[in-house]
Parts: C-alpha cells; structure tokens; sequence
C-alpha cells in the first residue's frame, strides 16, 4: 500500500508539472485555434532564468525562492510576449501551415541560441527551497514535491479565476469565441492576444522552476520531452479546455509514473504517444472538451 501511494505521489508531482505546461498550449490554442510549439523552450528558458536567478539572492530560504520564481515568471511573460508580438502577430490571418512552420522554427531558434548563450552541457539546479524529507510508515515525502503540488494547484486555481472571473478573463473568452465581434465590441484584440501569451509563458517557467527543483540537471534541449508530454496532456484533457489540461497533465504524469515503477519502465516515455493514438482514435475531442462542427 505504502508502494503505491509512494508511485502515486511521485505521479501527482510530475502531473502537476506536465499541467502547467500544457496550459499554456491549450491557452494559446483557445485563443488563436493553433500550438506553440516554441512553448516547450520557454519552459526551458524559465528554469535558466532560475538557475542565474540562484545564485543571486540567499540559496535554500523560502523568500529566495520566491523571488526566483517571481521573476522567472515574469522574464518569460516578456518573453512570451516579445515571440507572439514578433513572430506570430504578422502572420495572423496566414494559413494555419505558415504559423505551424514558424513556431517550429522559433523552437529551434529559442533551443540553439539557449545553446549558444547558456552552453550545451547540463548544469546542476540550485536548491531554492529547503529541502526535508518526512517519512510515514513506508511513504517518503519530499518538501520539493509538495512544492510542486502546492504551487501547482494555486497557479491553476488563479488561472481559472482570471479566465472566469476577471474583465480580461472575459476578453480572452469572448476572442475565443468570436474574434470579430469581440473586435466590433471595442476589445483591443492585439492586448487579450498578448496578455495570453505573456500568461501562458509565465506558467511555463513555474513549471520549469519546479521541474527543475525535482530533477535538477537542465540544458537547453531539457524541454523538448516534457513539451511534448504537455501537448499530449493538452489533447488528453481537451485542447482549448483549461480545466481539461490541468487533469490531463495530472493523469499523464500519474500513468507515466506507475509505468516507470513497472516491469515496463522502458516504455515510460512511450506511454504518452501511445495514450495520444488511443485518444486520436476514440475522443479527438479529449476528455473534456467538447465536439464541434466547422463550417467549410
């Protein structure tokens, strides 16, 4: 029992990671009806801005990590910003392949300039928050994975109510449902498009601190799985649907984790393409998300 609650801990930890990255795809998707693909890379840049960030202010206190990841979050907001102003907002209205394409190719850019700038060896992650250990009975918990949980649910739940609660909140629904009319009705279309991704990329790098908290050796290829982990939890959950990305990122996590525990561990990464095919094939729509007939 103690087994299976260690996995399902260890699960609910990585989930949450996964989560946070995939909000932001689902976000951007909901938004603009396309996947950044240069997502994964800000999540990547996040953990770097962290890594500098830690050797700067006081190591292993609560407030130091607060910091780092408040301007974590931040740096890649601007950053997230500064991609959607440059590379996406002149292709808005372009043919879906034509974006596609570019945010491959800001992926790659964002990777090789990390390796140019930051190096390509791995580098060992400060420890930001005091780390203890608590055992109960046989189950071993990490002060880095309630962390993880804890930071994780409040940026969800904060998210939520944003989106449901807040003017820009009601902005961001209204483009996604109709841009034009959103447009006809005075919302400035460029600002709820720009505040998405600076959001979005803001989680991103949370996630990129708390990985990196958990699993600390990062380099500038270290988002490549986890986004692409993230965009399958995205379609798991229902791409577009923000509640659906949250429980996606926390089911793939929690399967990938048992798998890993398993006499199967050399398909942990595998099980995420494999949940995607099965997903493409009997609810495209996702968990969560709902069906919808395009006009053509």
């Amino acid at each position: 029992m103690s087994e299976f609650l260690q996995q399902l801990l260890n699960g609910l930890s990585l989930g949450a990671i996964y989560a946070l990255i995939a909000l932001g795809y689902t976000m951007v998707y909901g938004v603009l009806r396309f996947i950044n693909f240069a997502h994964a890379d800000v999540f990547m840049v996040g953990a770097f801005i962290g890594y500098y960030m830690g050797r700067i202010v006081p190591a292993g206190t609560i407030w130091g990590g607060i910091i780092v990841l408040a301007v974590a979050m931040f740096g890649c907001a601007l950053l997230g910003i500064i991609i959607e102003r440059l590379a996406y907002r002149p292709l808005r209205g372009a043919a879906t392949l034509n974006v596609l394409i570019t945010a491959i190719g800001v992926s790659l850019l964002l990777e090789y300039s990390g390796q140019l700038f930051f190096g390509a060896a791995p580098r060992t992650f400060p420890a930001l928050f005091p780390v203890r250990m608590f055992h109960l009975g046989g189950l071993v918990i990490s002060t880095n994975q309630l962390l993880v949980i804890v930071v994780a649910v409040l940026l969800m739940v904060s998210l939520q109510f944003i989106v449901q609660r807040t003017k820009i909140g009601t902005a961001m629904r209204a483009v996604s449902l109709n841009p034009k009319a959103a447009q006809l009705v005075g919302i400035n279309i460029d600002v709820v498009i720009s505040f998405t991704f600076g959001l979005g990329s803001a989680l991103a790098a949370a996630g990129g601190i708390l990985y990196a908290l958990n699993y600390p050796s990062i380099d500038p290829l270290m988002g490549v799985m986890p986004g692409l982990k993230a965009f399958v939890a995205a379609i798991l959950g229902g791409i577009g649907n923000i509640p659906g990305a949250a429980l996606g990122g926390l089911l793939l996590g929690t399967v990938e984790t048992f798998v890993a525990g398993s006499q199967f561990s050399t398909y942990k990464d595998a099980i995420a393409f494999a949940i995607l095919i099965i997903i493409l094939l009997f609810r495209p729509a996702g968990l969560l998300g709902r069906f919808t007939v395009e006009k053509v």
